[in-house]
């Protein structure tokens, strides 16, 4: 089983996108806490595969050793080895032992956060897009960027440079994720969630809210584009310049984003 779902994997990494098949099946690594997410499920990949291999060859073993030698051979029905029980009681309270604790190392290691970010960012999760708030060192927006259904936003962030992400919402649980960036977050009303990572790779990688949040959650998507600082600079200028500078609060100002698509809202007026 352990060898058809390693099989399984690989099919899908090959046909998945970049970086999934070294990966088994997760994509291409942009983030400073990717290599943490992803050496844990590679590392646990091997760790089924060499139980596996082993479960499957021990069962092999017992079916040739122990078959029946004749017709008239009547095996001894029922045995008892206490020490071999209490070994096989105890090694999959080891095994289950072993995925734990780096499982929590790895936890706290993605969730480390020293508040030493080269940049910020107010994330607002609305229904149904996304809002980027861009603050300073001093804690003062400067500038802000925000999607609508009609249009899947492209926010910017700078390559190399630790990012802290403040998440909130005006009103209902979404889920900010990044698959390049192996990491995912719920966005509650009524709680700030934060985290921080470094964006170590440049280009344009593919977000969405991973929490069912409504009628048009499947249209809740983003894209985060990995720039230089140069270019980073420049969209923020860019933004100031389109006259969106300061804070917009996602849903709760004028560019919330519609309940529904244009189209329908039309429809629905007629």
């Amino acid at each position: 089983m352990s060898l058809f779902l390693l099989a399984l994997a690989g099919c899908a990494g090959g046909t998945g996108g970049p970086g999934q098949g070294r990966y088994l099946g997760l994509p291409e690594r942009a983030s400073d806490r990717a290599e943490y997410i992803g050496d844990l499920w590679v590392g646990a990949w091997v760790a089924s595969l060499a139980i596996g291999v082993l479960v499957w060859g021990l069962m092999i073993w017992a079916f040739t050793a122990y078959r029946r030698k004749s017709k008239n051979d009547v095996p001894r029905q029922t045995t008892y080895n206490l020490p071999l029980e209490i070994m096989y009681t105890l090694v999959p309270f080891l095994i289950i032992g072993v995925l734990f604790y780096y499982t929590l190392t790895t936890q706290n290691r993605v969730l480390a956060a020293d508040n030493d970010q080269e940049v910020t960012v107010d994330v607002v999760g609305q229904k149904w897009s996304w809002t980027f708030n861009y603050i300073d060192e001093n804690g003062e927006p400067v500038a802000y960027d925000y999607g609508t259904i009609e249009q899947t936003p492209t926010f910017k962030l700078p390559v190399d440079q630790k990012v802290k992400f403040n998440l909130s919402s005006p009103d209902v649980i979404h889920s900010f994720w990044v698959p390049s960036f192996y990491f995912k977050l719920d966005v509650i009303p009524g709680r700030h969630n934060s985290f921080e990572l470094t964006p170590t790779t440049e280009g344009t990688f593919a977000g969405k809210c991973a929490e069912l949040c409504g009628t048009y959650h499947s249209a809740m998507l983003f894209n985060i584009e990995v720039v230089s600082e140069a270019e980073y600079q420049a969209y923020l200028d860019e933004l100031i310049e389109r006259g969106q500078s300061g804070r917009a609060m996602g849903g709760t100002v004028g560019v919330a984003t519609p309940t529904i698509p244009a189209e329908e809202e039309e429809g629905a007026t007629e």
